[in-house]
């Protein structure tokens, strides 16, 4: 896009009567960057919906840009079902700044289009706007939430009528009726003759989705006398029903107060993201205290949980999206196991970034195992087409990032879910083999072989750094790498051009396109770089399988800094 465009866009949004004066006043201050940044694009559907800095412009997040998302996705409902109107579409926000004022206003929005739809009376977590869409027989629904970003971010994702977030193949019309629409400020509400029905929920959604996930238990009747439990929501939206459940089902349950209350600016704590080792230096502050045996941390929108544990020592130590979701896979698959529940059909459903580790786990309990690109909409979907076609029995579902899936009520990652499961295992083991979480990983890693699997990410902010990420990721596909930092690689897989290449020559990948390529080495290692939907960087993920802990604990820092030399970054 010329600048002579960014800057066209820039002067209408100013002239515009439909911007507020205080937008304006912010437009007025804005550097030849920020300009560049706010306007260069129109802000992208990702794997997991729109996600951007709130504020004016076309690539932020703001009423104009939440409400064409908002009309494109009713004009997708309204062709695909007769009855979209009356069945409506649910709706459920986080914490966030503006959460709220989004969320009525998409409200107001379909119903202007004639379309029912069900809000809550506060904030609500994504799993339950999944469970909702269900619950009411919606034709989809929308949750207002920039996950576990900073706060200065807000987002919108979509869900079809399974309460899954669309897929590509549903994705495509609302893509090209967006691309059809005005722009954001040119866009018109048509008003139908019969304006729809807004409804609040009373309690009937939280009691209906809590009575699910008491279900899920295995071992409910495990003594939970000298298991303190630390939680920590994050400012975000588990700290109502995680504590309900915990309470029912007699967990002692300590509460970084701190970080309990909704907080759109997240002030208790250095950041929502339980990928980052920062979000748990309150909750270790307290898990000493109260001698704690496991310490959970939810993300803004409740749909990841990290995990950490003490040691032999009294030291806390977190456990990364692959340690936790695979000791939660064997856990959850041993026990099935021992009750006779799993089938020939049972599968586990994972991701292309996901350790391969989990594979080794499902396949030692003679369960199968499948893999889909990033994003959790495939696991939704592979649910439901298993369901339908009474093909495949769902047992687990998880990605590296913390999200994972227990039971299939819910068609996303569901932390309430993990929640509970987590805390039943780690009492599990500590009362069946006098084990903490990472002795009870160990002993896993003994019997199946040691794996080590870790990410890091590069960060590309605004216009210019959306360019190089482009001009890496070409880099990355245009070297016909036969060795990688001196190793021999005997696999590509480029999911963009949907093709595979080793020593017999190219076969086709049988899954939606999508920017990655991953590496598989010789002695058992992957290397795999992709950038992310939700976020303006890169991330690259390293797997390493070996007999000898020490190596596979060393080795993907070791390839992480070749790789960054290869590339010329840092």
């Amino acid at each position: 896009m010329s600048k002579q465009s960014i800057a066209d866009k820039y002067n209408t949004w100013l002239a515009s009567p439909k911007v507020s004066s205080k937008d304006k006043q912010i437009l007025k201050s804005f550097s030849e960057t920020e300009i560049n940044d706010a306007f260069f694009r129109d802000i992208e559907f990702g794997t997991a919906g729109i996600r951007g800095i709130i504020g004016p412009g076309t690539n932020r997040i703001n009423y104009f840009t939440i409400r064409k998302a908002v009309v494109a996705f009713a004009k997708t409902v309204l062709e695909r079902f007769p009855d979209a109107k009356t069945r409506g579409i649910a709706i459920a926000h986080d914490n966030r700044h503006m959460s709220r004022e989004f969320t009525l206003d998409s409200a107001e929005t379909l119903n202007r289009l004639g379309i029912n739809t069900y809000i809550f009376n506060s904030l609500r977590p994504t799993p339950v706007l999944s469970f909702a869409v269900r619950y009411s027989n919606c034709v989809g629904g929308i949750m207002i939430t920039a996950s576990h970003n900073p706060k200065e971010y807000n987002g919108l994702k979509v869900y079809d009528e399974t309460g899954c977030q669309l897929v590509p193949a549903k994705l495509e019309r609302l893509l090209e009726i967006n691309a059809e629409l005005p722009s954001h400020i040119e866009l018109q509400i048509e008003d139908a003759p019969h304006r729809g029905v807004n409804k609040v929920y009373g309690d009937e959604v939280d009691n209906a989705y809590i009575k699910e996930v008491e279900a899920i238990q295995l071992n409910p009747d495990l003594p939970k006398d000298n298991f303190p439990i630390v939680f920590s929501p994050q400012h975000g939206t588990s700290y109502e029903l995680g504590m309900k459940i915990f309470d029912k089902l007699n967990y002692e349950v300590h509460l970084v107060k701190s970080q309990s209350k909704p907080d759109p600016d997240f002030g208790g704590t250095p950041t929502p993201n339980p990928e980052d080792p920062r979000a748990y230096e309150e909750p270790i502050k307290l898990a000493k205290k109260v001698n704690a045996k496991i310490i959970l941390v939810t993300d803004p929108d409740a749909d990841r949980v990290g995990v950490a544990y003490p040691d032999e020592y009294g030291d806390y130590n977190i456990l990364t999206g692959n340690e936790s979701g695979t000791l939660l896979l064997h856990y959850i698959l041993n026990e099935r196991k021992k009750r006779g529940l799993l089938t020939p059909k049972s599968t586990v459903y994972s991701t292309i970034v996901t350790t391969a580790f989990a594979k080794k786990v499902a396949n030692s309990h003679g369960v199968n195992y499948k893999k889909f690109l990033t994003g959790f909409r495939y696991i939704g979907e592979a649910i439901e087409q298993g369901i339908q076609t009474n093909t495949e029995q769902f047992e687990f579902g998880f990605e590296e990032s913390y999200g994972c899936l227990i039971a299939p009520f819910v068609r996303d990652k569901d932390a309430l879910q993990a929640l509970l499961m987590y805390a039943e295992m780690a009492n599990y083991y500590l009362v069946n083999y006098d084990q903490n979480l990472g002795e009870a990983y160990d002993a896993l890693q003994q019997q199946l072989g040691y794996h080590n699997d870790e990410v890091y990410s590069i960060e590309f902010p605004g216009a210019a750094g959306d360019e190089k990420m482009k001009q890496v990721m070409s880099a990355v596909r245009s070297r016909p790498y036969q060795k990688l930092i001196s190793a021999k690689v005997v696999r590509i897989e480029d999911y963009l051009a949907s093709e595979a290449y080793d020593k017999d020559g190219v076969t086709q990948i049988n899954l939606p396109k999508s920017d990655v390529i991953a590496y598989y080495l010789f002695n058992d290692e992957t290397i795999i770089i992709r950038p992310s939907g939700t976020e303006p960087k890169i991330k690259f993920y390293y797997g390493v399988s070996n007999p000898s802990r020490q190596y596979t604990e060393k080795r993907p820092a070791e390839l992480h800094r070749k790789v960054m030399k290869q590339l010329g970054l840092k």
